[in-house]
């Protein structure tokens, strides 16, 4: 197994709060999918689950070493948790055509860590291929 990418970003849970305040919905509907949205406003401390959000999308275009450009958006990466808690991403539309292009369609794995320790939320992002 090969590693394509590595990326890892720190958010501000304080900061995103207070763009999620004047932001509002505004802000939400570009970055979040609603089920991201109806997910962290479950949680008591929605913020810090906007936030460790937030850094898994920014950790993914980290990894994938494109940033937000050609085409990738923040609804196409898409962050939920399994039965269990683990948070997982999947990818949708331009995003998994791009990387099934650079990696030559082998078959890839995504591997994503989340933690928030109040002001910061942070995320790790790893993707890997079949050689």
């Amino acid at each position: 197994m090969n590693i394509f990418g590595i990326g890892t970003d720190i958010v501000n849970i304080k900061r995103l709060q207070k763009s999620l305040k004047k932001n509002g919905n505004k802000f939400k509907n570009k970055v979040f999918t609603q089920d991201e949205i109806t997910y962290c406003e479950s949680k008591k401390n929605s913020s810090a689950y906007y936030a460790k959000r937030f850094a898994a999308k920014e950790a993914f275009v980290k990894a994938l070493g494109t940033g937000f450009r050609k085409n990738i958006t923040f609804k196409n990466i898409v962050i939920s948790n399994n039965n269990y808690g683990k948070p997982t991403i999947n990818i949708k539309g331009p995003v998994n055509s791009y990387l099934k292009r650079k990696i030559k369609n082998k078959k890839y794995k995504i591997y994503l860590s989340l933690s928030d320790d109040l002001p910061w939320a942070q995320a790790t992002v790893i993707i890997s291929h079949n050689k």
